[in-house]
């Protein structure tokens, strides 16, 4: 796999440690026992989010620290697969939710019963998702498998939630902002928008509203960014390159292609609005811009 530099766990400890204070003091005076502190992570894909992600749950778990965290990723609140071909089936021309990934296809009234949970230090199981199963198409694994947390006299309460995946902060655009996107793209062809009707993406930003309800749980958010987000299609084909040098079986060059295609509009939609901060209150956000070779090089407080 493609060596990844880990520059940035530094930075985000230091913004947690300071958000974690803050919220703490926040909380105090209205909970007998305050609620943990939410934090998202948003990575673009193939920066290295699931080896940052790690770091940093494994140097708040650990001394001095010690600070009882659980990650979620949202990918593990994938529809199960009979809700997914559902909702492919019953729209047939809209490609976007023809598989899992773009929003719309993660059931978010799991989320939200799960953050509930979370919050209130009540005893909950984190769901888990297989994208092997059913040939890719993937599937909710067993609940009885699933990691417990919060589970009396066995553990401390979390005080820690990471919940970290590509999308997790993205804000729906506004009715007119998305038309003159799409029809920018079309008059340039640049990017995937323009190859995609307007009623679809309508559907996928409708849709993203109902998530507006995960990210105002949010503390704080940390969005490790791209100069320019074409890296993604670089990152995945070198990904898959290493899988099929080292495992025999990976994606083609031409297969990559398609599979970002499913997700790019996504980042072509709702990026700037990230950028620019997904709280009214300052000091909240971290964003962390990478290059090519995936090394930080500038760090901006939002």
């Amino acid at each position: 796999m493609p060596k990844i530099v880990d520059d940035k766990s530094d930075h985000c400890i230091s913004f947690i440690l300071e958000q974690l204070q803050a919220h703490r003091q926040e909380t105090y005076e209205s909970y007998v026992d305050p609620p943990p502190l939410f934090l998202g992570i948003n990575g673009v894909q193939g920066v290295g989010k699931t080896t940052l992600v790690s770091a940093i749950a494994t140097i708040l778990l650990s001394p001095p620290h010690c600070l009882p965290t659980v990650v979620l990723s949202i990918d593990d609140l994938y529809l199960t697969h009979a809700s997914q071909v559902l909702l492919a089936s019953s729209n047939p021309l809209n490609p976007l939710v023809q598989h899992r990934g773009e929003p719309g296809t993660h059931d978010i009234a799991l989320g939200l019963s799960l953050f509930s949970a979370l919050k209130a230090h009540q005893r909950v199981k984190i769901p888990a998702y297989d994208k092997s199963a059913f040939s890719g198409q993937g599937d909710r694994t067993d609940e009885r498998a699933w990691e417990e947390v919060n589970v009396p006299g066995n553990m401390a309460k979390i005080q820690v939630v990471i919940f970290e995946g590509w999308c997790v902060g993205f804000r729906a655009a506004g009715t007119e902002e998305l038309r003159q996107k799409w029809e920018d793209a079309g008059r340039c062809q640049i990017g995937t928008l323009w190859k995609h009707r307007l009623v679809d993406l309508e559907f996928v930003n409708d849709r993203l509203r109902e998530y507006d309800l995960l990210t105002d749980s949010l503390d704080a958010l940390i969005h490790i960014d791209a100069e320019n987000t074409q890296y993604v299609y670089d990152w995945r084909r070198e990904q898959e390159a290493a899988l099929r040098a080292g495992k025999g079986a990976g994606m083609t060059d031409e297969q990559v292609i398609k599979f970002v295609d499913g997700y790019y509009p996504a980042y072509e939609l709702f990026s700037d609005a990230l950028r620019r901060g997904v709280f009214e209150g300052k000091g909240k956000q971290l964003r962390i811009i990478v290059g090519k070779d995936r090394r930080a090089n500038q760090i901006i407080k939002l």
